[in-house]
């Protein structure tokens, strides 16, 4: 039986009923994809995630990699490759592919439905199988050599990596030290050390085409000294893609991880053994921005893996609690002779799954709307307005950190204090899969930016920056909502004034940073208290979301019948549940980051 379960309801219902995607399906640059055909996507890719791709699960956790350091070759265990040929072979790399090679042009948000199954199924498939994705750098950002590297890619199947990280440099990009130094034929020659470079090498690929940050010769200090290179792993014809020399680009060692584990995650040397060629991307050294296209996607990525999981973790537990036996209904708990009842009955166990249900269904939301804004910044862009443009990259852009690491960081906790709890014992046992759920989703706090440096990203980089517009634009949608009245008003009204705190709190952090000017110890409390309102973001916006969806189903709900009634009364019952359970805690965030100082700062380390 398969680990995992895809919740094809809840996402048409996003999809379809909360974002309104069928009025952008079938039109414009989405023409050829309607609601008919985008919901047979979504079924098809169900029907593969739940067999084909989920059966190499445990096999990839166990088994792993096998790593040959005398050639730097990483090699997969069979029952994986098979399941990254089954989504491969059935060409669902088009969705991500450039349209002008061969991809498949669809909206944002049902490619991150498409995703959210496959990462939820088994991640590593979809981290494998992002060479496409790679392309699009490559084709739109490229010259003309390198759209012809672009097209190689995407019709060979060469996988990619992105190497920013080094041993001394960690988060700190722009203290890189791999160098690159101009050839006469006008390539490069990249030497140092990469580290944590996910799928540095497999044999699921014959090319792996690396995106190498570096410092040119003579660059500037920071990032903004760093270009972009395209280092092949094989040299090739750039027309026939027929595979020349090895290239000096070589994996050193493959880390032994948490979780995660068929995912090779690799340090790599550039330029020991041999030159390492590269390819300045597009002529220009812009190696920064360029990157960011990847990390952005990447990004997004991970808060949807981190909730697929989630959700997948979800319903293991509840599948478990309605069939789990164990003691008596409370109400007669004092009876010895009382039948014994499944765990679903017991009180807490009902609000652990609650807690589950509404986190996973409103983070679900939270990355289809995200994701609906992607399909709004296509559509401006296909029609030329700059100004559409210009809003919703921004929203786009305040959205991320919060996808990535809200999402990541309530799904990692979520997972270990109420989904494997739910299994007691035999949840930290192998016969279940919630231990491997817990660390392979571990990671996502950490790679792509941590869940602090998303923090300060979020206030420093995307509300400082624009003096709080986006934020306030988003802020007065909310409200709007919240001030509607109507089906749900008393949990409205405590949304209003979860925001009144959270707009109280951005308040009091902007305080501190302007005061930092005059007195650079007050930036410190800025610093202490980023996390606290990414979260507090996080769960204002899943809020508003859940009770968006309550309104839709109470409407749904008059004259629903049978397994549409129930599902439509869940998702009122689990929007009254979060905003009773989890409001609450955003008044007391309020009151800490009012309170606090910086004189944790002052303590000397030897006092830790």
């Amino acid at each position: 039986m398969s680990h995992y379960t895809a919740n094809l309801r809840d996402i048409e219902f996003c999809l379809y009923d909360l974002l309104g995607r069928e009025k952008v399906l079938g039109t414009s640059i989405y023409s050829e994809i309607d609601r008919e055909t985008a919901s047979g996507m979504l079924e098809e890719m169900k029907r593969l995630c739940e067999n084909d791709l989920a059966a190499s699960f445990i096999d990839g956790d166990r088994i792993g990699t096998d790593f040959n350091k005398a050639t730097g070759d990483v090699k997969l265990p069979e029952s994986f490759k098979k399941s990254y040929r089954a989504y491969m072979d059935q060409e669902w790399w088009r969705i991500d592919a450039p349209v002008e090679i061969g991809g498949t042009k669809i909206p944002a948000s049902v490619r991150w439905a498409i995703a959210e199954m496959v990462l939820g199924s088994n991640p590593a498939v979809h981290i494998y199988a992002s060479g496409t994705s790679f392309a699009q750098v490559a084709y739109y950002l490229g010259n003309e050599q390198q759209k012809k590297i672009a097209k190689l890619m995407v019709d060979k199947d060469w996988g990619a990596t992105m190497q920013l990280t080094e041993p001394d440099a960690g988060s700190d990009v722009g203290a890189g030290r791999s160098k690159a130094v101009e050839q006469a034929d006008g390539t490069w020659h990249i030497t140092g050390t990469k580290r944590f470079i996910t799928s540095g090498d497999s044999d699921l690929n014959e090319n792996i085409i690396h995106y190498v940050l570096a410092r040119r010769e003579g660059g500037g200090p920071g990032t903004k000294g760093l270009s972009l290179f395209l280092v092949p792993k094989f040299m090739f014809d750039f027309e026939t893609g027929a595979l020349g020399k090895r290239n000096g680009v070589y994996v050193t060692n493959v880390e032994h991880k948490m979780g995660l584990n068929v995912s090779s995650t690799c340090e790599v040397n550039l330029g020991e053994k041999e030159p390492a060629v590269g390819f300045l991307l597009g002529d220009v050294h812009e190696g920064i921005k360029q990157m960011f296209k990847v990390i952005e996607f990447a990004r997004m990525m991970v808060g949807t893996k981190a909730i697929a999981t989630l959700s997948a973790g979800y319903l293991q537990a509840l599948a478990y609690a309605k069939v789990r036996v164990q003691g008596g209904d409370m109400k007669v708990m004092n009876d010895k002779a009382s039948p014994r009842v499944t765990i679903i009955h017991h009180p807490d166990v009902r609000r652990s799954l609650m807690v589950q249900k509404s986190y996973s269904e409103g983070m679900r939301a939270l990355v289809l709307y995200t994701a609906s804004i992607q399909d709004e910044i296509e559509l401006a862009q296909a029609a030329g307005d700059q100004d559409r443009i210009k809003k919703m990259e921004a929203l786009n852009d305040l959205l991320l950190p919060i996808v990535k690491g809200f999402g990541s960081e309530r799904s990692w906790t979520l997972l270990g204090t109420e989904s494997l709890q739910t299994f007691g014992g035999s949840g930290f046992t192998q016969d279940w899969p919630l231990e491997q759920y817990v660390r392979d989703a571990k990671i996502d706090t950490l790679y792509e930016g941590t869940t602090a440096i998303q923090g300060l990203d979020f206030f420093f980089r995307k509300v400082i920056k624009d003096g709080g517009a986006t934020l306030g634009l988003l802020g007065k949608e909310i409200q709007a909502f919240a001030e509607s009245g109507g089906a749900h008003a008393q949990e409205k009204e405590a949304l209003l004034k979860a925001l009144g705190d959270l707009n109280a709190m951005v308040g009091v952090l902007v305080g501190h940073a302007m005061a930092s000017q005059e007195d650079s110890a007050e930036i410190y409390k800025v610093g202490l208290s980023t996390s606290r309102v990414l979260m507090t973001v996080g769960d204002i916006i899943t809020s508003w979301l859940l009770l968006r969806q309550a309104d839709i189903a109470s409407d749904k709900l008059v004259g629903a019948t049978g397994r549409d009634a129930d599902f439509y009364t869940g998702k009122i019952a689990s929007a009254k549940f979060f905003i009773a359970n989890v409001l609450p805690h955003i008044t007391a965030d309020r009151k800490i980051i009012e309170a606090t100082g910086s004189s944790i700062m002052e303590i000397p380390e030897s006092a830790f």
